[in-house]
This record gives C-alpha cells, sequence and structure tokens, in this order.
C-alpha cells in the first residue's frame, strides 16, 4: 500500500509542477503579444507552438474576442487552475488515505 501512496503522491507533485510551469507558460506568452515581438524569434515561436492549440480548442466551443480583446488565455489559465485545485488535491487526499 506504501508504494501506491508514494507513487499517487509523486504523479501528484510531477502534475502541479507541469500545471504551474504552463500556467507562466500562458501568461508570459500573453504578455509578450503586447510588444509585437518578431515571429521569428525562436523563444516566440516555441510560446506560440506550446499555446495556440490550446487556445484554438477554447475558441471553438467559446467565443473569446471581446472588443479586440482575446480572453483565451484567461479562460485557459481558469481551467488550468481548477484541475490544479481539484484532481492534484484529490490525488493527494486518495495517496494520504491509503
Amino acid at each position: 500500500m506504501i508504494v501506491v501512496s508514494t507513487l499517487l503522491m509523486a504523479i501528484a507533485n510531477i502534475l502541479n509542477m507541469v500545471i504551474g510551469l504552463y500556467i507562466w507558460i500562458v501568461i508570459i506568452a500573453a504578455l509578450i503579444t503586447w510588444v509585437r515581438p518578431d515571429p521569428y524569434n525562436p523563444i516566440v515561436q516555441i510560446l506560440y507552438k506550446l499555446t495556440e492549440p490550446v487556445y484554438a480548442l477554447i475558441r471553438r466551443y467559446i467565443p473569446t474576442n471581446f472588443n479586440g480583446f482575446d480572453v483565451a488565455p484567461l479562460i485557459l489559465i481558469l481551467g488550468l487552475q481548477f484541475i490544479q485545485l481539484f484532481f492534484v488535491n484529490l490525488l493527494f487526499k486518495i495517496a494520504q488515505g491509503m
């Protein structure tokens, strides 16, 4: 039982770190769009490749453009926060209960 509990704790910790890192990537990508970066910059291309597919998925189901302001990053961050608070904490609780 202790092996399964430790495994669940490790998975929960890794998932928590990955979600936290991706939230920061979304924030940085959203801030960079305000300054019109060089689209050929490798960092800008990586940020675009990491965030744009998820934005496209959100935009397919929810209208995100309000008066020229795109709220897709905000919706994504709220969704990631929900996953982080609910599912990661649920994994921690399950692991502690074992």
